[in-house]
């Protein structure tokens, strides 16, 4: 079976993280997302959250996993079509690992972009 780390990344690009079996039952999500923080505990209400920000299927852009001592620096930029819409977003999630679950999540999410803001953003790329 793959680590949580492994498990966790499928599960976001699947669109199915409450079958991946990642988070221990006393798991902490602590999300800073465009203008909120808040805090989410236990595996059934942290595999709920993550379920509403990847409940498409989608294909990862950019993923990078930088290994720590007590888990994972999992950074990616994931698009996915939604309502038949073209969307991306660029998050980072800071995964704390033990007896291979995770036991916190420290995620920075900047963000659902649909197709106008994707145009806007590459637009303003263009002119740097």
């Amino acid at each position: 079976m793959a680590d949580a780390v492994t498990r966790f990344t499928r599960a976001v690009e699947t669109a199915s993280i409450p079958e991946a079996g990642s988070f221990a039952p006393g798991v902490v999500l602590d999300a800073t997302v465009p203008h909120w923080r808040f805090s989410v505990h236990g595996s059934e209400r942290v595999e709920a959250e993550l379920s509403h920000w990847f409940a498409d299927p989608g294909r990862f852009e950019e993923l990078t996993v930088t290994p720590l001592a007590n888990g994972a620096l999992v950074r990616f930029v994931l698009t996915w079509e939604e309502d038949g819409e073209p969307h991306m977003c660029h998050q980072a999630h800071l995964l704390e690992v033990q007896d291979d679950l995770i036991t916190r999540d420290i995620a920075w999410c900047g963000g659902r972009w649909g197709a106008a803001l994707q145009a806007e953003m590459a637009e303003a790329a263009a002119g740097v």
